[in-house]
């Protein structure tokens, strides 16, 4: 009896170890994926961060006078660089890079009212290269945010709950981004497309006076 007795107890033991060794190496295994889809989009982030002075001063000498648009926008980059940010903390870094995002909205639309720098070549090569950028930002992000779900369902479901928090594996925090090519709502066009004709005065004095009903 006490042979069997301890038979069950080395089992239950083996599989209670073989159960915390998988779900530890399942859990390192994400979060590294998570580490390296944050380090994927950080260094996108990088790339856009470093096409922004060449995006001023190729505007600068088009809209010099605008220079309080174009000091937020350089501002704004320099603080989305000292954001910095890690898969546990991304919502200073998101702040940061959505202010910078508002900042280049702005800007485009100060060069919207300059025909010559819109056709300027070096202006559509950078505003080209940015939209690039940007939706590999995107796609890194939806990739970022993936990781995220799938690590944070793995810590959090039980009986991983048990080890992931002793064990130092922290939930890991959604990026969320505002997108560059967003726009503000259009305002609605409240002119009637299918208005009916408007009757010539000509075909109008032709038409005969309705008959009057005398009757009671």
């Amino acid at each position: 009896m006490t042979t069997v007795i301890g038979a069950t107890a080395l089992v239950l033991v083996l599989l209670a170890v073989g159960w915390l060794a998988w779900t530890y190496n399942r859990l390192v295994g994400l979060r590294n994926r998570l580490k390296a889809a944050w380090g994927d989009v950080d260094a996108l982030l990088k790339r856009r961060a470093d096409l922004i002075p060449n995006l001023v001063e190729a505007v600068k000498g088009y809209v010099g006078h605008e220079s309080r648009t174009l000091s937020r926008v350089t501002t704004a980059r320099s603080n989305a660089l000292m954001a910095g940010g890690a898969p546990d903390n991304t919502s200073a870094r998101a702040h940061a890079e959505n202010q910078l995002t508002s900042g280049v909205r702005q800007l485009f639309a100060v060069v919207e009212n300059y025909p010559d720098l819109k056709a300027s070549e070096t202006f559509l090569q950078l505003q080209s290269q940015l939209a690039e950028t940007e939706n590999d930002i995107a796609s890194g992000r939806r990739y970022y945010n993936a990781v995220v779900r799938d690590f944070n369902t793995l810590r959090e479901t039980f009986p991983n709950l048990l080890i992931a928090g002793p064990l130092g594996f922290q939930a890991g925090e959604y990026f969320e981004l505002a997108d560059l090519a967003e726009r503000e709502a259009p305002v609605a066009d409240i002119r009637i497309a299918d208005a009916p004709p408007e009757v010539p005065t000509d075909a109008a004095a032709d038409v005969p006076p309705a008959e009057v009903n005398e009757d009671g």
